[in-house]
């Protein structure tokens, strides 16, 4: 019995089997924590939050993590004997060396957290981000994930480059080009053919005609304004696209092109 004692004894005594047994138990907690949040965020009550709602649990899940780490490594080193109070007392001669080589990340924290307190944007938005037009899946402590939505392809944008993010809107404009030949009556009637049929697509919530945009060099740009959900933008001008061309061609009225006239003396 002395024995099987002196044996537990021992081996707790390593600093290597404390160091294991710091790491798993962090580990757990901060799994078990993990999970609380997301069964949460996932009840019935909760799938109805907003989306800056939405956006608090992933960056508070993000900070927690940050949390256990830096506890952790604390943890691990004052238990294989390093002095982690005299280290944390001499952070303030280093502060100005750490300060220069993690300036980058501490733009990036603190302009995530400006993207909540501010609202400049939420998980699930539609953003735009240089010629990429993507969904907003993750605002972390120091990266932006979004996911293209032409592609799929999900790209990570440090924080502090958020001046160059751009919120996408649910509205697209569309020009309807007719001929100079075409009156206005007989025009605006196509048009209002257009909009009653574009109505009709599932992705569309609302389509108006706004007015007579701009007096082309080769026809009349008739401006509609189409709405929905900002995700299925491209399909939803796709659709109205094809709409147009159809009851343009319904109505007798042919789509203009640029003309070259010739003259010879």
């Amino acid at each position: 019995m002395e024995n099987i004692n002196e044996f537990f004894k021992n081996t707790f005594d390593n600093n290597i089997v404390k160091t294991i047994i710091v790491i798993i138990v962090s580990f757990l907690i901060y799994q078990f924590i993990h999970i609380i949040i997301n069964k949460t965020s996932k009840k019935d009550k909760m799938s109805k939050m907003s989306k800056k709602g939405k956006t608090y649990i992933k960056l508070i899940t993000s900070i927690i993590r940050y949390i256990f780490i830096i506890i952790t490594i604390l943890v691990v080193l004052q238990i294989n004997g390093v002095d982690v109070s005299s280290m944390l007392a001499g952070l303030g001669i280093l502060s100005v060396i750490i300060g220069l080589a993690v300036q980058d990340a501490l733009k990036d924290i603190i302009r995530g957290i400006s993207i909540l307190s501010d609202s400049y944007f939420s998980v699930g938005d539609i953003v735009k981000y240089g010629d990429i037009e993507g969904k907003v899946l993750v605002i972390g402590l120091k990266s932006t994930k979004i996911q293209d939505i032409s592609t799929s392809n999900i790209i990570s944008i440090a924080n502090r480059n958020i001046e160059q993010i751009e919120v996408v809107s649910d509205k697209i404009y569309i020009n309807i080009p007719m001929p100079y030949e075409v009156s206005l009556d007989k025009a605006e009637k196509a048009v209002d053919d257009i909009l009653d049929e574009i109505n009709k697509d599932e992705l569309v919530t609302s389509c108006r005609y706004l007015s007579v945009n701009k007096l082309d060099d080769s026809a009349i740009l008739y401006l509609i304004e189409v709405c929905g959900n900002p995700e299925k933008k491209l399909q939803r001008k796709r659709n109205s696209l094809r709409i147009i061309l159809d009851k343009l061609s319904k109505n007798g009225i042919s789509v203009p092109y640029t003309q070259i006239d010739i003259h010879n003396k």
